[in-house]
């Protein structure tokens, strides 16, 4: 089992942006361009890069997609900060 994982993230208010987020992911779009564009999160300015990370690091709801989820997939979270599309580099 992976102790640490890899990820990138966007961050907003609302789930009706995360979700239009992912169906522009779908059509090609970069993850770090729209991480830019809509992200909340300070590490939208690095295109939501929040580097390597270990287990329990993140709220619960964050921590199951990035050690559970299927990885290069963007998934949809809801946490106590907002909307989350995560997408998982890999994990160690």
């Amino acid at each position: 089992m992976a102790d640490t994982a890899y990820a990138l993230h966007i961050l907003v208010k609302h789930k009706e942006i995360a979700e239009d987020i992912i169906k522009q992911l779908a059509k090609g779009a970069k993850f770090q361009t729209l991480a830019k564009k809509y992200s909340t999160c300070p590490s939208g300015k690095k295109g939501g890069d929040l580097g390597e990370f270990k287990r329990g690091q993140m709220v619960p709801q964050f921590d199951k997609v990035a050690f559970k989820g299927e990885i290069l997939t963007p998934h949809l979270v809801k946490t106590k900060f907002g909307w989350h599309v995560i997408k998982v580099l890999y994990r160690t």
